[in-house]
């Protein structure tokens, strides 16, 4: 795969850009499948996925025989231009259709989101600062809840299977909004409209919860390393196998993966002053015994494990008031 081109000097202006995606209608009826890259503009892996498998259709070697699949390789051309995370925004909070548009992102949101709509199933492909392996993040249960109620788990979670990789996560949504209850409870009303995001539960409503709401399945596939050659290698193997198991390609499914293992997050602690440390450079995955030392507060106080499991998505330049690492408690092995 040829390297990702420059982008032009006044790339980093918000006008500059247009959004584009590309479909594929195979001759039988089947599932409508979507697939993202560059949802942050600094995980190009699954930018790179995406244009191989377009080469392929071009070329005739892989086809769309069943339903449609749609590409988009980069969702978020302003911050793949600047070749950072965020354009003005992180996209993949807070995600929905906005009827005065703020920023670039919900300008974004409101080209994306009927779109994710017109599709029955999300694959978001990602890529993580830390050099951990591939992993997938999964909904929750099926439920009839407030805050996601969901009725996908069997087909969401089987999709996942399939996918290549031996490493799952569910617990997001519920475990961001209790943290969220949290920080109001300790910092009160919020004022700026950066305060009023972090303290609304919605705020950790991205690509895939935004699917989920509008009734489709959705799994955000963390594929490694930013620069990790292997990172889009991934990719490029889950889309393949997507559209194989979802029957849209005509290839025999991929065998579903066997020994695995899966984790819940089942808490999140902000970081409340400058002074808050890491007990250690942590990375996503780093395992705990219960009692172990994670953290300390500016005044002393020891955060410690609540029991056997491992930290999530650590941040050690996290600002105050926002947040800082998730906790999460190992399942059983192999059970989903």
């Amino acid at each position: 795969m040829a390297a990702l081109p420059d982008s032009p000097p006044d790339a980093t202006t918000a006008d500059q850009h247009h959004f584009h995606a590309q479909s594929f209608q195979g001759q039988k009826p089947g599932p409508r499948l979507i697939v993202l890259g560059a949802v942050h503009g600094n995980e190009t892996c699954g930018t790179q996925a995406i244009r191989r498998i377009l080469a392929e259709l071009k070329a005739g070697t892989l086809a769309i025989a069943a339903g449609r699949v749609t590409f988009v390789p980069i969702t978020n051309p302003l911050a793949y231009a600047k070749r950072e995370r965020n354009g003005e925004r992180n996209l993949n909070r807070n995600l929905g259709p906005v009827a005065d548009p703020h920023d670039f992102e919900d300008r974004i949101a409101n080209w994306l989101c009927p779109m994710l709509a017109d599709h029955d199933v999300l694959l978001d492909l990602h890529s993580t600062r830390a050099q951990n392996g591939a992993f997938a993040m999964l909904g929750p249960r099926n439920n009839e809840g407030s805050l996601q109620p969901f009725k996908h788990e069997e087909r969401e979670r089987a999709l996942a299977r399939h996918l290549g990789v031996d490493r799952f996560v569910d617990g997001w949504l519920d475990t961001y909004a209790h943290g969220v209850a949290r920080r109001m409870a300790r910092v009160g009303a919020a004022q700026s409209r950066a305060d009023i995001l972090s303290t609304d539960p919605r705020y950790g409503v991205g690509t895939t919860e935004y699917m989920r709401s509008v009734g489709g399945s959705a799994i955000t596939l963390e594929c490694g390393q930013h620069e990790d050659a292997r990172s889009p290698e991934v990719g490029y193997h889950a889309i393949r196998n997507t559209l194989a198991f979802l029957g849209l390609s005509g290839e025999t499914p991929p065998p579903a993966v066997g020994d695995f293992e899966s984790l819940s997050l089942v808490a999140v602690h902000d970081r409340e002053h400058e002074g808050d440390s890491f007990a250690q450079p942590w990375a996503s995955f780093n395992r705990f015994a219960a009692g172990d030392l994670i953290a300390r507060r500016h005044d002393g106080t020891e955060l410690t494990a609540p029991a056997k499991g491992c930290i999530m998505f650590p941040d050690a330049h996290a600002k105050p008031g926002n947040e800082w690492f998730y906790f999460a408690k190992e399942n059983p092995r192999g059970q989903l």
